[in-house]
């Protein structure tokens, strides 16, 4: 067996089954779930009608690079969403099976297991990019989300040392879980640093388009072109139309960015068998050039949060994110409780499952920055949300 599966750490998920193994629910109220960040609002119908009316593509095995129009709607799409240049669809974009396979994967890809190189990461962050560095023999460093920087983490810190032996560098705009966007001179900071120590930058942008007001956020292709980096050199970014178009079951995304990095990526890719169904290349194609159903889906988000927010600051300290669909809030200090106790609880009195942020984060500088918050995924539909909310304030009242 590969001696680097004895690195990976139990998923969030199995860690709060064990969490919730000898909890019995309060059964005289239904389940909420708000634990995971599996978007549950309706697919739009015209996607589900596009899966349809192109089943033929079933009996076809499709190529590893993609259909030319697939990459072209792309393309078109992060041109019009970033008001970049069209990307080369033949050289700088890829079909993924959404982000997450690719964020693993370009690991494996670009990672040169003999030189046990570093991975840096976000902390709290999501635990593929962990075992994606372990399993391709590097080790990860973890750099903190600083509440006093709007949960941004302070890069300055990193000695000088990390870097020189970093090979990748992991980011997540908006992040997970706590919807912090990284600006322009932070995006800034981090090129010089690759240019300097030469790493490539990986930017997991999977909740892009779940923001809140008018100013959509701020990407790493548009970042690296408004600073003049017009080849996109030693960066990947990666999306998926999981969350954007509540898709998550159709697996469907993309890495565009460098194309020399994405050459080689597509000749791992060949190997991998990551080639995405026909079936599912035209129907995302449908969903990359329709802009309604997301505008009315972040319509719905921000009315989810604009009510269960205000809810939810009457008993914690929490705040609306920048992006994202999750609220990321401190428990300690108004409950007394821990991050996994304040969960057990909750589940076992409210019949409300949240996400302990310890889960979510390492013990990395003297702190596990996820510590005594939890993370609440806003997925469910508003209704079964606000309930959620008012069960949640009820409980911390109690308390």
């Amino acid at each position: 067996m590969n001696p680097y599966l004895n690195r990976l750490q139990s998923y969030p998920f199995e860690k709060l089954r064990q969490l919730f193994s000898d909890t019995a629910p309060n059964t005289s109220c239904p389940h909420i779930n708000l634990g995971i960040g599996e978007p549950r609002h309706p697919t739009p119908a015209f996607i589900r009608q596009a899966i349809c009316d192109n089943l033929d593509g079933l009996a076809a095995y499709p190529a590893t690079i993609g259909q030319e129009t697939l990459r072209l709607a792309i393309a078109h799409w992060l041109t019009q969403r970033y008001d970049i240049p069209m990307p080369d669809h033949a050289t700088q974009i890829i079909p993924t099976l959404g982000s997450r396979e690719a964020l693993f994967s370009l690991a494996q890809a670009v990672l040169d297991p003999a030189e046990h190189g570093i991975v840096v990461c976000p902390n709290p962050f999501y635990q593929i990019y962990e075992g994606a560095a372990l399993l391709a023999g590097a080790t990860p460093y973890f750099v903190n989300a600083d509440p006093k920087r709007n949960f941004n983490g302070d890069y300055d810190s990193v000695p000088e040392a990390i870097w020189e032996k970093t090979r990748l560098l992991y980011l997540c705009s908006p992040a997970n879980p706590t919807g912090a966007v990284l600006t322009l001179s932070q995006w800034e900071k981090l090129f010089a640093l690759s240019d300097r120590y030469g790493f490539i930058i990986a930017s997991d942008e999977c909740y892009s388009e779940i923001y809140f007001g008018d100013n959509a956020p701020l990407g790493g292709l548009k970042a690296a072109h408004r600073l003049g980096r017009t080849d996109y050199r030693r960066l990947v970014m990666l999306s998926s139309l999981s969350k954007r178009s509540n898709v998550p079951g159709m697996r469907s995304g993309f890495a565009a960015g460098d194309a020399s990095i994405l050459k080689s990526f597509l000749l791992y890719r060949t190997y991998h068998g990551s080639a995405m169904s026909l079936t599912v290349q035209n129907a995302s194609i449908a969903a990359w050039q329709d802009e309604n159903h997301v505008r009315e889906n972040r319509a719905k988000y921000q009315e989810k949060f604009d009510k269960a927010t205000p809810l939810l600051q009457e008993v914690l300290d929490v705040a609306l994110p920048d992006a994202s669909f999750y609220l990321w809030a401190e428990v300690f200090e108004k409950t007394g409780l821990t991050d996994t106790a304040f969960a057990r609880k909750l589940y076992a009195d409210c019949h409300v499952t949240v996400l302990p942020g310890s889960y979510l984060a390492r013990e990395a500088h003297g702190i596990n920055p996820g510590s005594n918050r939890i993370r609440i995924a806003l997925v469910a539909e508003q209704d079964e949300c606000l309930e959620a909310m008012n069960r949640i304030t009820d409980f911390v009242r109690r308390l």
